[in-house]
This record gives structure tokens, sequence and C-alpha cells, in this order.
């Protein structure tokens, strides 16, 4: 069990059941689970682009990374369906954990001119998405043998239903939110 899930099963619960009376154990919001995405409209052209990027994001989040592909054909962007336009891995149970802890305590805190996360980044139901302008802040990735700087999107799905819920959840986890 990660330091985050230790985190959370001994003192996050509590203070959200405080916080917000839940009645049931069963009311407390969890995360259920965190989705990496990184969007490539160039690899479209260069295969090669693709490849690297499905390396990086599997050495980031430790599981096999999966290639997306495009649904329909868009000529003004030369793209044909089928084409693979990203990749993406979802993570759930202990390798969420340890994605997670290595996100707060490691890969935000290098992010240049790091002033906090914004919580514009919630859905209405309680998830959150954050989106990173280099995926070079983690530290599996080989800085001097990027080609290409690549962005990416985190999703945090959890079961809170509203925002307030889930922004105290991930606040009490450690998510640097701006103040």
């Amino acid at each position: 069990m990660t330091h985050l899930a230790k985190l959370y099963n001994e003192k996050v619960t509590s203070e959200l059941q405080e916080e917000f009376g839940y009645k049931s154990c069963m009311q407390i919001p969890r995360l259920t689970k965190v989705s990496l995405n990184i969007g490539l409209g160039e690899a479209s052209q260069n295969s090669k682009l693709m490849d690297t990027a499905v390396e990086e994001l599997t050495a980031i989040a430790g599981q096999r990374a999966v290639v997306t592909r495009a649904k329909k054909s868009i000529a003004a962007f030369k793209l044909r369906e089928g084409m693979p336009v990203g990749c993406r891995v979802t993570l759930r149970g202990e390798r969420m954990w340890d994605f997670l802890s290595k996100l707060v305590t490691f890969a935000l805190p290098r992010v240049r001119d790091f002033r906090g996360v914004s919580d514009k980044g919630f859905d209405g139901r309680g998830n959150f998405t954050l989106g990173i302008k280099e995926h070079s802040i983690f530290p599996e990735v080989d800085v001097d043998a990027l080609e290409l700087v690549k962005g990416m999107n985190i999703t945090i799905v959890t079961t809170a239903k509203t925002d307030k819920e889930s922004k105290m959840l991930l606040d009490l986890l450690g998510m640097p939110f701006k103040k």
C-alpha cells in the first residue's frame, strides 16, 4: 500500500465524513481511476513520433499505453479514419495511487514558475482534468533523448457527487491548488 493510499484510508476518509456528514462509509468519495492521454496530430505523418510517445507514456504510467486512432476522416487535417492520433492509459488500484503520489510530490513541483493547479478543471460531476504542457516533468522521461515536447491530459475520476467534495478529496491528498 502506497503512502497516498494509506493517507486516504487513515486521515482523508474521516475528514470528509466529518465535513460533509456522511451516514455511511460507502458515501465517502474515493478515486476510481486516473486516465492519461497524449494527443499527437503530427503522428499521422510521422509514425516514429507515435512509437516514442507510447514508450514514454508507458514509462510514466508503469503500464502499457494504447494507441488511439481517428474515428473519422478530416481532409483539412490530412487525416483518414483509423490513423493513429494519440495514446492513452488508464490506471486503477495500486498503479493509480503510485502515479498520483509521483504527480503530487515529484512532477508538479518541477513545473517552471509553478504557482499551483487551477481549480477550473472540474466537470460538475466530481471529476478533475489537468493539462500539462511538458511531459518531461516526470522523472522517467529522458530529457536529452526528447525529439518533441509533448503535452498530456490527466483525468482523475472520483465517486464524488459534487465538485466541492472532489476538490476537498484531492486537496487532502496533497494536490497543490492555487490559493
